[in-house]
């Protein structure tokens, strides 16, 4: 396993993570997610992901019980968490949004399903127009100061605004945010290619990616429909079916098979290390919703130094 500093930061994390959005509590239950937990920690893992808004808070609960049961000295992982689409809908404060009310208030609520006196990175899990970053800044590094959080970060946020959160941060001699969380993959590229570019180049930057295979579609299964099995078929994520059904989408994934054949691995653990080579990423976030699935992800590790600057070249030129 490689590890890399997130972003500025001095901590480092494993090039490949492993998040619980989709899974926990939607595909696996709390045995399942301690046995996937293991395999990825037995590969070298120490990066895992959760948010507040994943099965509405079960999601925290399911890891922070896992955790729990391994018995993980808590020194030896990196956990990160996001705040911002809520879980309270009732209440105008408590939902979509990143005012100093909620965030000091959903820390504390992700710490008590977690069952932990702090995580390392909390993540503004979408940007607000409707609060002042000034305020959202404040906020952030309150918690961090706090020591509910040890560093703070943003997700999908566009450049300028992570510029704006970070000279907020240095004017006023605040805790700055130290990395992104946005999507990436060999599908969807232009955010953290293009925009980010300028971005990780004057500030360092990091970037946790999440949706490395395009939600499961680079992994070719859905060349044939919808597996009965796959999170393509789960009640509620009818919008994901649809893109991962688009036959264009299909036609560019399928065209690295004849790459992933002759490199001897699949089109996941070719994707997978593909994502490992841009210099903004800290760590690929992974997910899945069975251990030899963590495993066979997780030997992506060994792809990586086969992907030479000319078969990169050949890879963006058959997804192209």
């Amino acid at each position: 396993m490689e590890y890399r500093r997130l972003g500025t930061a001095g901590v480092k994390v494993s090039v490949l993570g492993f998040g619980s959005w989709v899974t926990f509590d939607n595909q696996i239950d709390d045995d399942l997610a301690l046995e996937c937990l293991q395999a990825a920690h037995d590969a070298g893992c120490n990066f895992f992901d959760n948010a507040e808004v994943y099965a509405g808070g079960r999601s925290e609960e399911i890891m922070g019980h896992a955790l729990r049961e391994l018995g993980w000295p808590r020194w030896s992982y990196v956990l990160t968490t996001k705040l911002f689409w809520g879980i309270h809908r009732d209440d105008p404060n408590m939902h979509h949004t990143l005012n100093r009310k909620y965030l000091m208030q959903g820390i504390d609520g992700s710490l008590e399903r977690l069952g932990l006196d702090f995580v390392d990175v909390l993540y503004c899990h979408r940007a607000d127009p409707n609060t002042p970053m000034e305020e959202t800044v404040r906020a952030m590094s309150d918690i961090v100061a706090s020591g509910k959080a040890l560093y703070w970060g943003t997700s999908e946020w566009d450049a300028d605004e992570i510029r704006h959160a970070i000279d907020i941060a240095d004017r006023h001699h605040l805790h700055p945010p130290v990395t992104e969380q946005s999507q990436y993959n060999l599908l969807e590229r232009d955010k953290v290619e293009r925009e980010y570019a300028r971005l990780h180049a004057d500030t360092g930057y990091g970037n946790t990616i999440w949706s490395p295979l395009a939600s499961g579609l680079l992994t070719g299964k859905y060349r044939d429909g919808v597996p009965a099995d796959s999170r393509g078929a789960l009640a509620g994520y009818e919008w994901l079916a649809e893109q991962l059904t688009d036959p264009s989408a299909i036609d560019r994934a399928e065209r690295l098979r004849p790459i992933a054949d002759r490199l001897g691995c699949s089109m996941a653990q070719l994707s997978l290390a593909w994502c490992t080579k841009h210099p903004m990423v800290s760590s690929v976030i992974t997910g899945a919703s069975r251990p030899s699935q963590v495993v066979e992800n997780f030997d992506a590790l060994d792809v990586i130094g086969a992907l030479s600057d000319e078969v990169c070249a050949e890879i963006d030129a058959a997804v192209a």
